[in-house]
């Protein structure tokens, strides 16, 4: 077995995620522990890998995502774009905790396509292991979708990462979802529902109509009579991301495949959102990114 040489930790809001490395990025065991919202995350910190120190001795650590934001363990100034690889890491702060060495990736801000300030943090590192994972995406340019709660679509040219614009259409969905009339006791989102299928073609049928126009068929579809009930949550997703993606090609003013960062349940839904507008798309495992980002930074920083 190979020799642990360092601690990865993809630290969100809800989750952190580690992974012992060796010295090749190869992982010999994983962790896992609460989100940065929670306190103490330094304490929380030394809890969760407690075991791994016993058993290897005290390892310097690599750390990504909220855990580097206000509520994190260290605030890390945001870097602005356009961002290399190389500057992502250089940038990362670095401090001791006890007899570790840590460092915390910055996030990233840029003026977006919208002219207002926008920022990230931790899909940067996501976008960093994808560069490491498929080279070919470090020449020419590229678009990048990081779909969640706040999706992200990024413009990457040769290898650096030059803006990118915040869609809330994750969030937006579920508090539509939750705490309005439109879809709140339907079944879970399917994108193989014809209802689905449905809400992205009255989105493209109606393109000089704002998502707020748009947004209310959820609901007077089903009283009509034309849509199961159980069916509304897949027709709101339907819209939503129908006007994300339509949006976000129109601002990035792209025509090639966008690669999408994420889960393969999101990858399902958004490559057929954007086979609806002819467009293509490749999946790349948000988890397995993340580490992959993880490790190169690593190299590049620990050095």
């Amino acid at each position: 077995m190979s020799e642990a040489a360092f601690i990865a930790g993809d630290w969100g809001t809800s989750r952190l995620r580690l992974y012992l490395c060796d010295a090749a990025g190869n992982v010999l065991a994983r962790g896992e522990g609460e989100g940065a919202s929670v306190p103490d995350c330094a304490a929380r910190f030394a809890a969760a890998v407690a075991a791994w120190d016993k058993a290897h001795g005290i390892l310097p650590a690599v750390l990504s995502g909220m855990v580097g934001s206000t509520i994190g363990w260290r605030e890390v100034p945001y870097l602005k774009c356009p961002a290399k690889p190389s500057a992502i890491a250089a940038a990362a702060l670095r401090f001791e905790a006890g007899d570790r060495g840590i460092a915390i990736l910055p996030g990233l801000t840029c003026r977006s396509k919208t002219g207002a300030p926008d920022v990230m943090r931790g899909e940067e590192t996501q976008i960093l292991g994808a560069l490491r994972l498929h080279h070919n995406l470090a020449k020419g340019r590229h678009l990048f979708c990081l779909p969640g709660t706040h999706a992200k679509w990024v413009s990457v040219a040769d290898g650096a990462v030059t803006q990118f614009q915040t869609a809330l259409s994750g969030e937006l969905f579920e508090l539509l979802r939750r705490h309005s009339v439109l879809a709140r006791d339907s079944a879970d989102v399917d994108p193989q529902n014809p209802a689905f299928a449905l809400g992205l073609d009255f989105v493209r049928q109606n393109r000089k109509a704002d998502l707020l126009y748009l947004l209310f068929s959820a609901r007077s579809r089903v009283v009509a009579g034309e849509m199961a009930k159980s069916d509304a949550a897949s027709y709101l997703s339907g819209l939503i991301l129908g006007k994300d993606i339509a949006t976000a090609l129109a601002l990035f003013e792209f025509d090639g495949p966008v690669q999408l960062i994420c889960t393969p349940v999101l990858a399902a839904l958004y490559g057929k959102a954007l086979g609806a507008y002819d467009g293509k798309s490749a999946a790349i495992d948000g988890d397995r990114a993340a580490l992959a980002g993880l490790v190169h930074a690593h190299a590049e920083i620990f050095s």
